[in-house]
């Protein structure tokens, strides 16, 4: 019992419980969990109801006392100097209610290391249904779309509808997850940053996921909305390719994804790649466009990105119009619409590379001096 008390303080609990009684609406839905509470749920963390592990941590299935399935995030790290911060995320985290971010129950404090206790989604992550080792994928172009609109949309809440911004900064495929109805849900904040109100970027060690990682943010340390961009540019390329974003086994040339796909679409070469279930005649312009929105996404500088507001606008547009058919515009139509309705400027800096060859380089100065998992 000293011990569940002294972890309780150490993780701030009594900050928490301030933060809650301080505030008269929209917390009553935090619980805080005991740590018996989810030892029984999990059988004692017994290693059966291991969901995913990754660099932050290991994620657990576990079924509550009325029977609700949850998801408990336990951390490999606990560092004391950020226990306001996390606490922080704790509030602002369990006040989003945006139908694709996986909704977090409350958390427990008994424990050496935080627990984050969150709605169980079903259904695997995104990556497991795009590089399906086994059979084909069930999903549809439609439904590739439809996923793809949807976390546009959930990480443009974060950014711009949360009550503070939050910059996700580790946006990948294996951290969204897919429902039994295959609705995408974002998931895994554990890199996460708020962002204040009068700033529109913050300086941190860079963290995050090779071939997923923002190069302008690797090379700054600035951290920017844009950061999430150029990620979930970088899964809509996989969406599109079907390859996974870094791989040590392909050349070279075609290790990183991203400079891949740029050179493709500089060459006029992405046809080439698209699979079977996306040639058909009335998907391809689509595809193309869809495929343009991720080139804006990729662009080295952040600034000569769209914003993920535009970017899930755009994609939605495109949704409505596979609903419509007779109504479609040709691709250059689409992409005029997409320039004319952003602010991000086309045209790069000097002291970014817009080639193919400058962004290869970037790429393996990234490889060799980054330590971060293959």
């Amino acid at each position: 019992m000293k011990m569940k008390e002294k972890f309780f303080r150490q993780n701030g609990g009594l900050l928490l419980q301030q933060q809650i009684s301080s505030h008269h609406d929209g917390f009553e839905f935090i619980k805080i969990f005991t740590a018996e509470e989810l030892e029984v749920a999990t059988n004692n963390y017994d290693i059966d109801n291991i969901l995913g592990q990754g660099g932050y941590g290991t994620v657990y299935k576990g079924i509550l006392s009325n029977h609700q399935a949850i998801a408990i995030k336990k951390s490999k790290i606990v560092d004391a100097s950020q226990i306001e911060q996390f606490i922080n995320e704790v509030i602002i985290l369990s006040k989003i209610n945006h139908r694709n971010v996986v909704k977090l129950l409350g958390c427990c404090l008994e424990t050496e290391v935080p627990l984050l206790v969150y709605e169980y989604i079903s259904n695997g992550t995104l990556f497991e249904h795009i590089h399906k080792t086994h059979g084909i994928s069930l999903l549809s172009w439609e439904d590739w779309l439809r996923i793809a609109t949807e976390t546009a949309s959930a990480l443009a809440y974060l950014h711009s509808s949360a009550s503070t911004p939050i910059i996700h900064r580790d946006v990948k495929s294996t951290n969204i997850l897919l429902d039994d109805n295959y609705t995408a849900k974002v998931s895994d904040f554990g890199a996460s940053r708020l962002l204040p109100m009068d700033k529109t970027q913050i300086t941190t060690l860079v963290q995050g996921t090779l071939g997923y990682l923002d190069p302008e943010y690797f090379h700054t340390s600035k951290l920017t909305e844009k950061s999430d961009v150029y990620s979930f540019g970088v899964v809509l390329v996989e969406i599109l390719l079907g390859q996974k974003p870094f791989c040590f086994e392909r050349s070279e040339e075609v290790r990183n994804l991203a400079t891949y796909f740029i050179s493709l679409m500089k060459e006029n070469h992405l046809l080439q790649l698209i699979e079977n279930r996306f040639t058909t005649e009335d998907k391809i312009e689509q595809f193309l466009a869809v495929a343009e929105l991720a080139k804006s996404c990729l662009s080295v500088r952040g600034e000569d990105r769209p914003n993920m507001k535009e970017v899930a606008d755009e994609l939605e547009r495109l949704r409505r119009l596979n609903k419509h058919p007779w109504v479609q515009p040709k691709l250059e139509e689409s992409v005029s619409l997409l320039s004319e309705s952003s602010s991000f400027n086309p045209a790069f800096s000097s002291n970014y590379p817009n080639d193919v060859s400058g962004q290869c380089t970037l790429v393996n100065d990234m490889i060799l001096s980054m330590d971060l998992p293959r």
